[in-house]
């Protein structure tokens, strides 16, 4: 086997890292609670950082109007298929295809990762922003709007008194090292193919 398609064999595969680690987190901070709460998001599942966080979090935003935090999401079924489907298509092509096609999978993992990306934002406005008016608590912004508490897709950010955290974990790392390894698969594939003319 081509060096080239070694490395696509290995990026196809490394995305499989998602069933066995969390892909994000996100960790509440704040002076009532010593210990932070924390929600870890995996592709198939929400997970309490801590024992009791999810429901800890759940009973807080019940307070400020914001929805429960679900078991699952049409998202956790369409997901879990999506990076199967796609190792799938890597290994046939790492065994069987052309160098051209790791550039195709590799475009096709920076779109899937960006749809999720940007589903993982909608998700986030919705549940921060999308309130129930007859919430016990209710705060305003100075020009007298209603206030969200949408926690940041990416880095920290103050929410009353709390500071939220949002960071990707090693499932996200994994998923980021396959589609790096197939655009190198690529570049070999590509330079190999250089060479082989050349002579």
């Amino acid at each position: 086997m081509k060096r080239s398609n070694i490395f696509m064999l290995i990026a196809a595969i490394l995305p499989l890292g998602l069933f066995l680690f969390p892909l994000w987190k996100i960790t509440l901070e704040a002076p009532q609670y010593p210990t932070p709460l924390g929600m870890y998001i995996y592709i198939n599942d929400f997970a309490d950082a801590n024992p009791h966080d999810i429901k800890n979090i759940n009973l807080m935003n019940h307070y400020v109007g914001m929805k429960y935090i679900p078991d699952a999401i049409p998202e956790f079924k369409i997901f879990p298929m999506a990076i199967i489907i796609t190792s799938v298509i890597g290994l046939l092509i790492a065994f069987m295809g052309n160098y051209k096609w790791f550039l195709g999978w590799f475009i096709l993992m920076v779109v899937m990762s960006a749809a999720g990306i940007y589903d993982f934002y909608l998700w986030e406005h919705d549940y921060g922003h999308n309130l129930d008016p007859k919430a016990i608590m209710k705060f305003t912004n100075p020009d007298g709007t209603q206030m969200g508490f949408q926690p940041p897709l990416l880095g920290t950010k103050k929410i009353l008194n709390f500071i939220a955290h949002s960071y990707p974990q090693l499932g996200a790392l994994f998923l980021g090292l396959g589609i790096g390894t197939s655009f190198i698969a690529y570049l070999i594939g590509k330079k190999s193919s250089k060479n082989t003319v050349a002579l």
